[in-house]
């Protein structure tokens, strides 16, 4: 698994979106400034967070981005799903796999759902508020 920076950048995007909230709609041209981000990469992006329903978006003067829940109410996981093909280890976990003729002897078939598991469980468990709140990175050595 390999995760494309579509999906990087969605979270960067729900992150910013997130920190600033009580600023009403974010306008893409300002958020792609902050995350220095193509605005055309951001705008295919932007589109798909807003189709699921992640983002509301509002066109004209005073327009932009916000989103429709509490940070707390995204997860990792969920926005990883929408934004890569697959987050499976390997390639007969994916969503749209067919079935292996293998599979009923496959040895490393439950290694390989173990991992599918952990992943999925670790990517549901971390929320927008969790990356919000974590201290910069090197911040965190005290004497």
């Amino acid at each position: 698994m390999l995760i494309s920076t579509k999906g990087r950048y969605a979270l960067r995007v729900m992150v910013d979106l997130a920190e600033h909230q009580t600023d009403g709609f974010i306008p893409l041209k300002v958020i792609a400034q902050r995350q220095e981000i193509s605005e055309k990469y951001l705008e295919s992006i932007i589109k798909l967070l807003v189709k699921a329903r992640l983002l509301n978006g509002l066109r004209g003067k005073g327009g932009g981005y916000q989103l429709t829940k509490a940070p707390e109410q995204y997860t990792v996981g969920t926005i990883l799903r929408l934004t890569e093909e697959s987050l499976a280890p390997v390639a007969c976990l994916g969503q749209d796999a067919d079935a292996c003729p293998r599979m009923a002897q496959c040895r490393t078939l439950p290694l390989w759902q173990g991992l599918d598991r952990v992943i999925n469980g670790y990517l549901d468990s971390v929320t927008i508020a969790d990356l919000m709140h974590r201290d910069a990175a090197g911040n965190d050595y005290v004497i």
